[in-house]
């Protein structure tokens, strides 16, 4: 009977982690979608609904604090509350960057567009992608589309470097009276690289929740050629 309970615990954990990760890609996209559209209104929506992710942070940190403590878990259970704890920690700070997007479209809603926006939206649905995979993964304890995830970091690495690139040199850099309208894209390209670093974290640690080996700063060839054996 106490298995059983304790099951149905790690259950309602997981389903409030996939609540937490459905909130998270809501927020990325509405904040994006506001800024395509200088929509003020779906800006300040994300930012309201802000308070509840928080506190459904909270109550999952709560929870899995209550299961280590009454439960002593151990071995896979363990690792699976650990690694839940943080996943859970990394969606709180992609939510709160989908936030900082939805303050840059506040600055930007009045002002006249710089250009069209192309590979923001890009990165965007690159973050998004990167996020859910990680989710994915984490579902279906699957190592290998974790390391997709982590494969994927390069490319929006790549398009950041694009967009911070472009602002600099073709605006900033040629007509100094641009600054108020090219930085907050800058920083939205920015916040959108974190969003992929922490999409990244996730999928290492669903990686450390399969195999029990950390693979954080390690190249993912040698994660390959661990996973062997």
């Amino acid at each position: 009977m106490i298995e059983r309970h304790f099951d149905k615990e790690l259950t309602v954990l997981n389903t409030d982690l996939l609540k937490m990760a459905a909130l998270a890609e809501e927020a990325i996209f509405k904040s994006t979608e506001a800024l395509k559209n200088g929509d003020k209104e779906e800006a300040v929506s994300v930012i309201e609904a802000d308070a509840r992710i928080d506190k459904l942070e909270n109550i999952i940190e709560e929870n899995a604090i209550e299961l280590f403590a009454l439960r002593q878990p151990m071995a896979a259970d363990l690792r699976f509350i650990t690694t839940g704890m943080k996943i859970n920690a990394e969606l709180e700070r992609i939510a709160d960057l989908a936030v900082n997007i939805s303050q840059r479209v506040l600055e930007l809603a009045d002002k006249p567009l710089l250009k069209p926006l192309i590979d923001i939206p890009k990165l965007s649905e690159v973050a998004r992608k990167m996020v859910k995979g990680s989710i994915d993964a984490f579902v279906d304890r699957d190592e290998k589309k974790a390391k997709e995830v982590i494969l994927s970091d390069p490319e929006a690495n790549k398009l950041k470097n694009a967009i911070q690139d472009e602002l600099i040199n073709d605006y900033l850099v040629k007509d100094g009276t641009t600054a108020t309208r090219a930085i907050p894209l800058l920083l939205v390209s920015r916040h959108l690289e974190r969003i992929c670093n922490h999409a990244t974290n996730i999928s290492e640690d669903v990686i450390y929740m399969v195999r029990a080996k950390v693979v954080k700063h390690k190249k993912l060839e040698n994660r390959g050629n661990k996973g062997s054996n």
